[in-house]
Parts: structure tokens; sequence; C-alpha cells
């Protein structure tokens, strides 16, 4: 059977040795963040995306070979399995490939072919079969069929005998493997998707224009193009075909089976073919295809949103400082929360600055009051409904007082959600939705991270048609998204919420629930070792999440960086050999450098360990999110209604797509920058020019105000 490791190592141009320890490293329960950062010297230095990619692939294959021992079993039990056949089974390495193979043995419900077969047509069908050969003997067709006319088995005319044994040879033909995979290639390569509107739907009625007399090839179909074609037929306004030349296809099979010169089993060969592709192939070959492309645009897709969700994950906290944070609103007011620098709720005001100019005054008032008795660093305003006037009233309110906190609009994209969800429900019994609402837009603004592992990453808005993907692959991708930057910045131990440590490597909801009892009872972590006491975090549990959890002011400064434990020792011994206290570590690192690494090599650390450790004692405690940064939306342009075309504003790109970027400009609807219009040379993807969470500059390029449409351009 296949040689699973080596036939990957060979697929990802890797050695065989770095997916052997690999496999063997997940087999013993190791996570993928764990086993990218601590264990590069069994890996080779392999990174996360090359270690999913291990993952994924033994999976498909052992999948693949469990299906081949299935397989193999079946054709066995029915007499039919020749060693061409097994040869051919277990060289395979694809899916549809194999079930290809097995199509023809495979117990199917019952058909023409089946029942021609119970009247007794099969030898008819073979006498037929052996006269399509270049030297065969004449022998009319009628007078082969008229010995199977009976009338007890329902064959009445020779043409009834004709058809059953067309039905078999049909059913024959069509579950060849070789002319499958023929045929789903040129479709593939061939085909063109087409499309049109249905008569119901007027021109300029619907969101599908644009497919309305749209055509293009399967094999160079976009992404977001087939997303939206599906959407549109599933919801009865398109209608879409696959169109191909369906006469190569019928000269091709006739090339490939008919060998006879004889007119009449040449006719009778052509009828049954033409039969079998369209009754036995054309609908499951169309399908195929379509199955494929639908594949493509979910992985381009999910690949995407992951992208996207990764940027808004690790966009740039402003930091753990005392924060005010307003949930704006017209009519029932702005809630107003204020928040501790470790994102601690202290109390919150409702606040009315339009009801009236007296409102105005009292709300203003309100405002200076928290800001001065909490002595206030941050303001996070959310951007929906009010939020510009919000931000200008506050800006209005910043003018009266000497320290001024930085005012920030914050992307408030799925706080509703978190706000009537179980955790907030659990975190804040006794507050209103709302005003979880603002807790959440300020925590947002203190740390992306911390506070958006509490939403489901699909309710955050930075996906593309994320409801028309495979659900099952996007919440693994967006689950293995998150773990991936929690790990990557590394989880302050003695404040994470549950749902963050839950998200750290080797930590279960259980035990991340168990965490923050302990925390509770027995006050905060001193140390790493301290979590063994944990209930039910074993030396298995510790091994995998301890370099991923720090301590601020524990007892030892290593407990504060990404140096694992299990690696202590090791930096014990060079801050010795320095003469340098562990207190101040950051001093080990600069005199490391004229130190020759080797001497530390371990059996279990090697020199990429080594010089990772250096790394992080250069800038211990660091947070790797880079320095945070903000919009400063334009004043008085506070609707669509107030944009002139080519006005140039400064705003914030929210969402990254395969045909452009939308970007909040500050007008409750996010403009598009087509991909066109991303920069002054041919942009291919997107996401190699812009970012989700990055400011950037942008001309108003055309405003269609009742379709709520705004274009722009990043071009100079």
């Amino acid at each position: 059977m296949l040689n699973i490791p080596q036939t990957i190592a060979q697929e990802l141009s890797l050695k065989t040795y770095q997916v052997e320890n690999t496999l063997e490293l997940f087999s013993e329960g190791a996570t993928i963040p764990f086993v990218a950062r601590y264990r590069k010297e069994k890996t080779g230095s392999l990174d996360e995306t090359q270690l999913r990619d291990i993952s994924e692939r033994f999976s498909y294959l052992t999948e693949l070979e469990d299906r081949k021992k299935f397989i193999l079993e079946a054709i066995e039990n029915q007499g039919k399995l020749t060693d061409e056949l097994e040869a051919k089974i277990t060289a395979s390495l694809l899916k549809n490939e194999l079930e290809d193979l097995y199509l023809p043995y495979k117990p199917k419900r019952r058909t023409r072919a089946t029942a021609a077969k119970e009247k007794g047509l099969e030898p008819l069908a073979e006498l037929i079969a052996s006269l399509n050969l270049p030297k065969a003997p004449i022998i009319p067709l009628e007078k082969a069929a008229s010995d199977y006319i009976s009338e007890e088995k329902g064959i009445k005319t020779v043409e009834d005998a004709l058809q059953g044994a067309s039905d078999i040879l049909a059913e024959t033909v069509s579950e060849k493997a070789e002319y499958r995979a023929y045929l789903r290639e040129y479709l593939m390569n061939k085909g063109v998707f087409v499309s049109s509107v249905k008569d119901d739907y007027p021109e300029g009625s619907t969101k599908f224009e644009m497919y309305r007399t749209f055509r293009e090839k399967a094999i160079e179909i976009k992404p977001h193009n087939i997303l939206a074609l599906f959407r549109g037929e599933s919801e009865g306004i398109l209608k879409v075909d696959l169109e191909f030349d369906e006469d190569f296809i019928l000269t091709y099979l006739e090339a490939q089976e008919i060998k006879t010169k004889t007119s009449e089993v040449r006719r009778f060969y052509q009828a049954m073919i033409k039969d079998g592709f369209n009754r036995l192939m054309k609908t499951s070959l169309i399908s195929e295809v379509r199955s494929n492309r639908k594949a493509y645009a979910d992985i381009e897709s999910i690949q995407t949103f992951e992208a996207n969700l990764r940027e808004l994950l690790l966009s740039s906290p402003a930091g753990m400082k005392p924060t005010l944070a307003i949930d704006p609103g017209f009519r029932t007011g702005c809630k107003v929360s204020v928040l501790s620098e470790t994102g601690q709720f202290c109390e919150y005001q409702t606040i009315f600055p339009y009801q009236s100019a007296n409102q105005r005054q009292d709300a203003a008032k309100t405002i200076k009051t928290l800001i001065k008795k909490y002595k206030i660093e941050l303001i996070a305003i959310g951007n929906g409904t009010a939020g510009r006037e919000t931000d200008e009233f506050i800006g209005e309110v910043l003018t009266q007082i000497e320290t001024k906190p930085i005012k920030v609009m914050v992307n408030e994209s799925g706080a509703s959600i978190y706000s009537a969800s179980d955790v907030a429900r659990q975190e804040f019994p006794e507050l209103d939705l709302t005003v979880r609402g603002a807790i959440s837009i300020g925590r947002r603004l203190q740390d992306p991270l911390a506070e958006l592992v509490k939403i489901d990453p699909k309710s955050i808005g930075v996906g593309q048609y994320q409801h028309d993907v495979d659900q099952k692959l996007l919440k693994k991708k967006l689950d293995e998204t998150v773990e991936s930057c929690v790990n990557y910045v590394g989880v302050e131990l003695n404040s994470a919420s549950k749902e963050l440590l839950t998200f750290v490597s080797g930590i279960t909801p259980t035990i991340a629930q168990n965490i923050i009892i302990y925390r509770n009872e027995k006050g905060v972590f001193k140390n790493r070792k301290e979590l063994l006491k944990v209930a039910k975090l074993g030396p298995k549990a510790y091994q995998q999440a301890a370099g991923f959890l720090r301590i601020r002011e524990g007892a030892n400064p290593l407990d504060n960086t990404a140096v694992h434990p299990e690696s202590y020792k090791v930096v014990e011994t060079m801050a010795s050999d320095v003469g340098v206290s562990l207190k101040n570590i950051s001093q080990v690192a600069e005199k490391l450098k004229s130190i020759d690494l080797k001497k530390y090599v371990t059996e279990t650390v090697g020199i990429p360990t080594l010089k990772d450790i250096i790394r992080e004692l250069e800038k211990p405690g660091r947070d790797p999110r880079s320095e945070f940064k903000y919009a400063t939306f334009k004043e008085g342009i506070k609707e669509i209604s107030d944009l002139k075309e080519g006005m140039e504003l400064e705003g914030i790109v929210t969402n990254v797509v395969n045909f452009g970027a939308f970007v909040d400009i500050g007008v409750h609807q996010d403009g598009l920058v087509h991909i066109s219009q991303i920069a002054d040379q041919f942009v291919d993807d997107p996401n190699q020019f812009v970012k989700v969470g990055q400011v950037v500059k942008v001309r108003v390029l055309e405003v269609k105000e009742k379709l709520k449409r705004i274009g722009l351009s990043m071009k100079l």
C-alpha cells in the first residue's frame, strides 16, 4: 500500500524525516502552534502553514487508503478483482479517480441495464460486442435479437431485445474510468458557465444584473462569480448552465468504442453511445465540474476570510488604558461604559446629545466628569448608527478640556452578537444588551484579539459569500486562524478570559474554566509551574500550553516570555556564563552575541531554538503586533449625501475580497475600491496591497445614493 509520509514529502517538496517526525508529534497530541515554535529541531523548522498542509494531506490520504481497502475487499468478494485493477486502485491518489475505478462494481439501485440482465439479455449484449471488431462475422442484429423475444419476460419485439442490449452496453461504456476522467477534464477546460435571469425578473430589478448574460470558462471563472451564480440559482433568480461541444464528446466516445466497419453495428453503437452519454454520464459529470468549481471557490473564499480575520485579530491594540466606550444611538441615547486599564467594567451612563440643547449640555458634562474621574486615556466610539455624529460631539467636548484622550472610531461588527450571547450574559448578567455592546467596543480598542475571540468569526464581517461556502470547512479554518493568532501573540494568564484561554495550545474549554476557577479561589498565578495544580491540567497539557501563557510580574522573568520552561535551564546557564542576573534578562541577549551558541546545544535544544530564545530575550514580554494607528474621518462628512466625486478622504479597510477592498470612510456605508483602483500597477491579489484594519487614503470616484454604492480609488 501507499507510503503516506514519503508521498506527502514528495508532494510538498519536503524531506521524509520532516514529515515522519511531524506525524509522530501529532500522534502524541502535539498542537500545530506548539510544534511550529518549540519543535523546530525535529521538523526542520517547518512553519504553521507547512504543518497544516501535512496534517490535511495525511487525513486525506489516510481516508483514501481506508477507502481502497474497502473497495478491494468488495471487488474481491465479487470475484472480479484482477491484478491490473488492483494495481490501478492501489496506485490511485485521488478520490474521484478511485470512485471511477469502483463504479462498475459498486452496488447500485435497479437500472435499465440490470432490468435487461434480469430478462436474460446479457448474452445478446455480449454477442453484439463481439460483432464490434474489425474482422468480426456479419450477423444481422434483428436476426440475433429474434432469439430473445419472450412474452413471458416482457420482450415482445426485436426492438425490445436490442434496446435491452443497448442499455447493458451503455452502462458498461458510461462506467469506464478512463472515459470519465477524460470527459471530466474536457468539461473543466472547455466547458463554459452561462447564466440568464429568469423572465419573472425585469431588467434592473435584481442584485444579479451582471449575470443576466454572463459567460465564463469553467477553468477561468472567479471564486466570487461562481458563488454568486449558485446563490442566484438557489434563490430562483438565475438559470445556470454548463455549455460544451456535445458533438466533440460523442465523436471521442465513438472513436474509442467503435471498431467495426459494419454499418448496422456502427449505427447501433452510435445510438447506444449517445443515449449512454446523455442518460448516464452528462448529468453526473456536469455535477462533478460544478462541485469542483464550488470547492475551489470555497477554498479561495475561505482563504480570503482567513487572511482578513488574521489581520483583524492581529490589528494593533491601543493598549490597556482607562477607556470610555460609547455605543451611539439617536432615539435611545448613547450608552457610555467606563473600562479600567485591565478592561474591567467600572460604570455606565446613558446620554442624549441629540434630543435638545439642554440634554446636549448635560451629555457633555457627563463625559467630562467621567474623563476626569477615571483619568480616561482612550475613547472608543462604535461606527454604527449615530457613530459619526457622536464622534463630532465628543470632538466638541474634547476642545473644552486640557488633557485630551485619544478618540477612535471602532468597527462594531458583531458587537450585538456578543452582547446577546451566553458569554456576555455570564460576564454581565445584570447589564442591558447595549451596555454590553459598549463594553465590547471599548475592549476591542484596548485589545482586539482578546475581545474578538468571544465572537463567532462569521459575525465579524470580513468574509466573502461566507454563508455560501462549506460551513464545516469554514469553521475549521477560522478556528485554526484564531488559534494561530492567539498563540502567536501569547496570553496573559492572570487576566485572560475563558474564551481566550480556550484557544491556547493544549487547553480545552474544561481546563480553561478550571484555570478561571483556580484564579478566583487562589489569586493570581505567581509562576507557570503553578498551572500543574489546576484540575485536569496534566504534564502533557502543561507542555503544550506553558510557553504561550505569560505572567507579567511573576517570580521568574522568563515566565513573561515565549521561552518554554523546558529551556529555562539552558537560559540560566547562558545568563550565568555572561554574568547577568535573570532580573536583567534583556542584557543577556546582548552579551550572548559574542558567544558560540553551539556550546549550548543538547539532544533536545538545537540552534533554531537557541536563536529563538535570544530573539525573545532581546525584548522580553514584547507584544509582536504592530504599532497602534487610527484613521481621522473628515469633518462634516457623515452621510452618503455629503460625498462628492473627487473628494479625498481617510478611511479604514474593513474587508478585502477577490475583486477589491471595502473601506469605511465614516458614512455608515463602506465604499468599494475595485481591484483595478487599488494601485497604479496591475493588481492580481488585493491582499498583497491592502490589509483589514489598514488606514488608507482614498478618492471618491462615484456615488450611487439610492443603491448605497460608493466607488473609491487608491490610485495616486
